[in-house]
Formats: C-alpha cells, structure tokens, sequence
C-alpha cells in the first residue's frame, strides 16, 4: 500500500503599500510503514510530529514563539487515523491506477570545510521523487554505518515531487570513501553517491616567494650598506 498524502494550503494576503503573499501548509501522509505530519510557513517548517517518540517537535528558532500547544501531537494523530480511512476509500473506488513515478536526484556534500581530524557532517540531499518513500543508507569504506546517522521528513515542492536531507556525523581522514545510497520504486536496483576525503595541502608557494622577496631584500640593505661605508673611506 503506497503513500498517501493531503496536503493543505492557505495562502493569506498582507496588505501594506505592496501585496505579499504568504503561504501556510499542512501536510499529511500515511501508508502500512509511514505517517507523517508536518506544518509550514512559507517553504520552511514550524513543526513536526514524530510518530516513533511519540511526540511533537516544533522546529522554529529558540527566539521566535512556538507554535505547540497541549494536544498538539494527539491531534496529529487523529489526523494520521483520518488519513488511513480516507486511503482505503481510495483504493476501493480508484482501484490503484497507473502509479506517477518521479526519480530521485542524490547529491552528498559536508557541511563545513574539511579539516583532517576535525568533526564535520556530510549531508545527503535526495529531490525531485515521487511518490515517498525512499530508504537511504550510508557506507564508509564499502562497510555499513548505522550510528551518528538521521534522516529529516519529507519536504514537498511546488511541482509536488519531494526533497528530504539524510546526515552522517563523521571525522574526516585522508583516503576515507563515503557512500550515499537512495532505494526507491522509481529506480531499477539503487542510486549511490560516493564522497572521498580530500584535505586539502596548504601552498607552500606564498611563504617561497615572501622568503625569496625578503633575502633579496636583505642582500639589497648589505650591498647599500657596502657601497655607502666605502664612499664615505674614499673622502
């Protein structure tokens, strides 16, 4: 049974001396494995409810004023209920037509400028798929990594295809090769991206030339220097 999903939208018109336009979201999904809640403004998220901690997540920054409130995640909840009811009149009265497949578009980069030896975080970035799910799965030198790993909830675009971010925490070492592996019912088999460690080398031309220009410099003082004392012998 495939993912289904309602999704929301209000858009509000604020008027000032220009008209902006905002767009509020609310996105449900559910399936046999999935459910997903997720409430947004404007393309970014305000909140989510996670289904395995059983708990709300509002997702705005410390200084702005949550949207939560007591009952939050229960109502959440009760819409995931409404979801599943809605998904089997759907197969009952559609009869699981012709299925829209959208392949994935993987890339994997860090987060910060890599340092040898320095904590960073790789990031895989899946978009473009539809319908959700996929499964992405992480390797380092061809051997499963589980731990330090996350996976963030779907994001929809304005096409209606999905984005979604999957992180590894890692310590970069010379040599070290990353893997990023999507699964998804669009793709004959798997899609990966690889990612090897490469610290960069400090150049060492700069410090050459600032070594080379200060020699040439000193000699230029010593050689004054001579020419001025033997002048000053010759009077």
């Amino acid at each position: 049974m495939e993912m289904y999903g309602v999704l929301l939208m209000l858009t509000v018109i604020v008027r000032t001396e220009t008209q902006v336009e905002h767009r509020d979201l609310q996105f449900m999904g559910c399936s046999d494995t999935e459910k997903e809640y997720l409430v947004g403004f404007d393309g970014e998220e305000l909140y989510h409810s996670d289904f395995i901690r059983k708990e709300g997540v509002p997702t705005l920054p410390d200084f702005a004023d949550s949207i939560s409130f007591t009952g939050f995640y229960e109502n959440s909840v009760g819409f995931i209920e409404v979801c599943k009811q809605n998904l089997q009149t759907h197969i009952q009265i559609y009869k699981s037509p012709v299925e829209r497949l959208d392949l994935p578009d993987t890339s994997i980069y860090s987060e910060d400028d890599v340092v040898q030896d320095v904590a960073n975080t790789l990031i895989c970035h899946v978009t473009g798929f539809f319908p959700p799910p996929v499964n992405v799965s992480w390797t380092k030198n061809n051997q499963i990594v589980t731990e330090d790993t996350s996976i963030s909830q779907y994001r929809r675009k304005d096409d209606g295809t999905f984005n979604i971010f999957s992180t590894l925490k890692f310590t970069p070492e010379e040599g070290d090769i990353y893997s990023c592996t999507v699964n998804h019912k669009s793709i004959p088999g798997h899609q990966t991206k690889t990612w090897e460690v490469d610290v960069a080398v400090p150049s060492i031309g700069p410090a050459v030339f600032c070594g080379v220009g200060l020699t040439l410099g000193l000699l230029g003082v010593a050689t004054g220097t001579f020419f001025l004392i033997k002048g000053n012998n010759c009077n």
